[in-house]
């Protein structure tokens, strides 16, 4: 398994002192209270952000109100569980779906990661989602807390150096992860940094900042903690109460404890067009006369090298020439990296090829891709408004979506031949006899717009999210316009 950032890694109790490299990170542990605290919560509000979901490479995450935030760490076990309600905070010139509260209740046990949502309709039990890609940023979550990280420095006979007027601690965790913290004058931890592994961004720094330290019923805690993640934040807080030692136990379930297999499942939808769908993130590869042309690489490698072994029993002896990236949030760009190594040419929207030849630069030490082991250089085809892949037999279109909220350098593609629209994010179908919302995604209602303006004769539309491939007339409904001109 990837993940070891896990308690046993260490390889000795994080409660006991495997001698000290300096007396400050004594002094900070006796002022933190490290040595009677096994267990620690706390909870606050403040904002929450989107990490990887910025609407253009240069933009912050967006932004989320939240109502109320609870964590709960058990060090010993290195397990922790995070509860968030949020809502999307509406910005400035953005046409957003109105807010809804979200719940969020996530969880992590040494190298397991795992999410818990209210039961589904009809089922009786809740949702248990494994989440094996989440461990490195929660496990992270808990040594970057004061006492957990002044555990493992203790543990880890940190190294302490004074820099600039301030003493800095760093050790190493897993043999891989390395952390350094910042003790001010009062032996306070004020900053952490460490890195953990990103699909798109690689080496990725995890900066957490502590202030206002205070006493929360005898325990010395700060009351405000800014955390960034990609050069941008993730989590601004502000801790309204502590509790030392609660009860925090955190069994694996079964559901969680074995991550789900990747799987391909292909759906002819024309001769030469296949769908190609499995978990939450699907795919569309279109036959031309030489090669193949792959719409979308989402998620991560392992989600492309599947999608690249059915592609090579459904199409064989014909290459990946182009994979076709719809817009550059992280669930949908996962997998780039991936196809540049396997020789293909990523067409995207202009914007988006500056940025990924910057972040592509960066290194991807800690969970080393394909692409870093090959250091093959990336072929790009990039374009702004239409572009058009043509074999002389089939013509692949590419359309921007203008004005599209989700996404600045946002596209969909058009096979005119078979009247096939091929799109994510801008239109997710619900399920078949779902009601149809109360009010219109306004992402939806601009993909109708596009379709219109563009002069598009769509008859179906594979999603790249949700369960089916829908006709116009589904949109229509979703939008509310179900007596409009086509």
């Amino acid at each position: 398994m990837r993940n070891t950032l896990i308690a046993a890694n260490l390889g000795i109790a994080l409660t006991g002192c495997a001698g000290l490299s300096h007396d400050s990170v004594k002094l900070a542990s006796e002022s933190a209270g490290v040595g009677a605290i096994k267990s620690i919560e706390f909870s606050g509000n403040g904002r929450w952000f989107q990490f990887g979901q910025a609407p253009a490479p240069d933009l912050p995450w967006p932004p989320f109100a939240v109502k109320t935030y609870s964590a709960n760490i058990n060090f010993d076990t290195a397990s922790a569980r995070v509860q968030i309600a949020r809502s999307q905070v509406v910005e400035p010139g953005r046409n957003r779906p109105a807010p809804i509260e979200q719940k969020v209740d996530q969880y992590v046990n040494g190298s397991v990661a795992w999410s818990v949502a209210p039961p589904a309709a009809n089922a009786a039990a809740p949702t248990i989602t494994a989440q094996p890609a989440a461990v490195e940023e929660r496990a992270a979550e808990i040594w970057a807390t004061p006492q957990g990280f002044l555990k493992a420095a203790l543990a880890q006979n940190a190294k302490t150096e004074t820099v600039g007027g301030t003493e800095q601690v760093s050790f190493q965790l897993g043999g891989k992860y390395r952390y350094v913290g910042t003790l001010n004058d009062r032996h306070q931890l004020v900053k952490v940094q460490t890195w953990i592994d990103n699909p798109v961004l690689g080496d990725t720094l995890v900066e957490t900042r502590y202030s206002g330290y205070k006493d929360f019923g005898g325990v010395q805690f700060p009351a405000h903690i800014e955390r960034s993640q990609g050069g941008f934040p993730v989590l601004d807080l502000n801790v309204g109460s502590v509790k030392v030692n609660p009860t925090v136990d955190l069994p694996v379930p079964a559901e969680a404890a074995k991550a789900p297999a990747q799987t391909v499942t292909c759906t002819k939808l024309a001769d030469g067009v296949f769908y190609l769908t499995g978990g939450t993130h699907h795919s569309v590869a279109i036959e031309q006369l030489n090669h193949i042309v792959l719409v979308e690489s989402p998620l991560n490698e392992e989600r492309s090298l599947a999608l690249i072994a059915k592609l090579q029993e459904v199409v064989p002896n014909k290459p990946i020439k182009y994979l076709i990236n719809t817009h550059a949030h992280f669930d949908h760009s996962g997998g780039l990296r991936t196809f540049v190594d396997a020789g293909a040419t990523i067409v995207t929207h202009n914007p988006n090829q500056a940025y990924y030849e910057s972040i592509w630069a960066k290194p991807h030490g800690l969970n080393p891709d394909r692409l870093e082991k090959s250091k093959k250089p990336a072929k790009f085809d990039s374009f702004s408004g239409k572009h058009v892949l043509s074999d002389g037999k089939r013509s692949i279109e590419i359309h921007s979506l203008d004005g599209n909220s989700h996404n600045d350098a946002f596209v969909a593609v058009y096979l005119p031949a078979e009247k096939i629209l091929i799109e994510a994010d801008a239109y997710t179908p619900a399920a078949a006899n779902a009601p149809a919302p109360t009010s219109p995604n306004p992402y939806s209602v601009n993909l109708y717009e596009n379709i219109r303006k563009l002069n598009l004769n769509v008859e179906r539309i594979a999603a790249l999210h949700g369960p089916r491939v829908v006709t116009l007339a589904d949109l229509k409904a979703a939008i509310g316009q179900t007596q409009a001109a086509r």
